[in-house]
């Protein structure tokens, strides 16, 4: 039987939708770009072998298999693992310190649920090279800046470090991580499941409560507000684990309270191990991936994302068959002078093309009719306030320059 529906935890997104990931895409990569970051992207699929043993137990949730050449392969399950590889790889060529922002989809064997996807867009930013703490607090300190940039009127960062843990067995760590969902029994069931005595659980759970920040933690939140922002955007908080096995020293997770967001949109650690094990030498791996469906969703509830067209700033009608050349030159005219510009296909109903403006939410529409063709002129209508104007092609890209 044939089927229509995407798989399950995969999504399609139509145009309305797709504007807003792009508008959010874009916002991202100018702000990474503005604090002196540079773009990468890796391969879809990577050989299993870099994945396996550097994630922790989240290792049931790749998407792995064999291709053609009988080589074990999985799908990219984040993007921390395979830049570590490609900094080990071209470590030789690459000015270091690196800093690098990715912007692709990861993929997870999650069980789907509301904000879990098996395919989902991640947006990282990474420090390579700098092993002190000033690299994590700069990528915290950007952390902070993009919900900032985006409008958020409050975005916290919670901050640790697993320096802190040093003594914990990582099952330990795990089960705190998860604190905030399941609470303090929840915790301390978890830990006993995992084989760690009653006694002991009780133990470690008391030990993190009472955690203080560090030198290193000390030197991060002076950084951060050496930058400017709010006392209130960030925090020390011992309960933040981060449960990747590869975290060490500075972890830290962002929180959008406003938005009703209690939970992670944004996390981050230092990895030095992980980025030894692939380039064979100490380089120094610090960074974050940005959550981007809830950053999404938080920035939507928060009213932040602009109307958006999902077909360019203006639409140029066609009155009639014979004024199409016309309507050819000034959609050419337009885009040329760098406006958006979307030719209607064919001399339809002029209220039929009227109303795929407003469904596409195109913010303006030209129509010019032989009168107006014969006069060098065309009638510009504003599809919010439904206000028409009569101007000249020659005038018309003037008024889109600021828009």
């Amino acid at each position: 039987m044939n089927t229509i529906q995407p798989l399950k935890g995969f999504r399609d997104f139509l145009p309305a939708e797709a504007a807003k990931r792009k508008w959010l895409r874009d916002k991202l990569a100018g702000i990474f770009e503005s604090w002196g970051f540079a773009p990468l992207e890796t391969p879809t699929l990577e050989p299993l072998e870099i994945f396996a043993g550097a994630i922790g137990e989240d290792e049931k949730l790749f998407f792995k298999f064999k291709d053609q050449g009988e080589r074990d392969v999985a799908l990219r399950y984040d993007q921390t693992v395979p830049t570590c590889r490609v900094v080990a790889q071209y470590q030789n060529q690459l000015a270091f310190p690196f800093k690098r922002y990715q912007i692709q989809p990861a993929f997870r064997a999650e069980k789907p649920q509301k904000g879990r996807y098996r395919e989902f867009t991640q947006a990282d930013a990474d420090i390579f090279g700098i092993k002190t703490p000033d690299a994590d607090a700069e990528v915290i300190a950007l952390s902070l800046e993009i919900y900032k940039q985006l409008g958020f009127k409050k975005a916290l960062v919670r901050i640790n470090s697993r320096a802190l843990f040093q003594n914990m067995p990582y099952e330990a760590i795990v089960s705190i991580d998860k604190i905030k969902k399941i609470g303090d029994d929840g915790v301390l069931s978890e830990m006993e499941k995992k084989g760690i005595s009653p006694d002991k659980a009780r133990e470690y759970l008391s030990y993190v409560k009472n955690l203080k920040p560090n030198e290193e933690i000390a030197f991060i939140l002076k950084y951060i507000k050496n930058y400017g922002f709010p006392d209130d955007w960030y925090a020390f908080d011992p309960t933040i684990a981060r449960s990747f096995s590869y975290s060490m020293g500075p972890i830290w997770e962002i929180e959008i309270p406003d938005a009703g967001y209690n939970m992670s949109v944004l996390g981050g650690e230092r990895y030095d191990g992980l980025l030894e094990k692939f380039a064979g030498r100490d380089i120094g791996g610090t960074g974050f991936a940005v959550g981007f469906d809830r950053t999404l969703e938080a920035a939507e509830i928060m009213g932040l994302i602009p109307a958006l067209s999902v077909a360019g700033q203006v639409l140029v009608t066609i009155f009639s068959k014979d004024v199409l050349p016309n309507a050819q030159q000034i959609a050419q005219t337009l885009r040329i002078n760098g406006v958006a510009a979307d030719l209607y296909p064919n001399a339809d109903k002029l209220e039929k093309q009227l109303k795929y403006a407003d469904k596409n939410a195109i913010p303006y529409v030209v129509i010019q009719g032989p009168d107006e063709a014969t006069r060098g002129m065309v009638k510009l209508k504003n599809m919010k306030t439904k206000d028409q104007k009569e101007v000249s092609l020659a005038e018309l890209p003037k008024l889109f320059i600021n828009d």
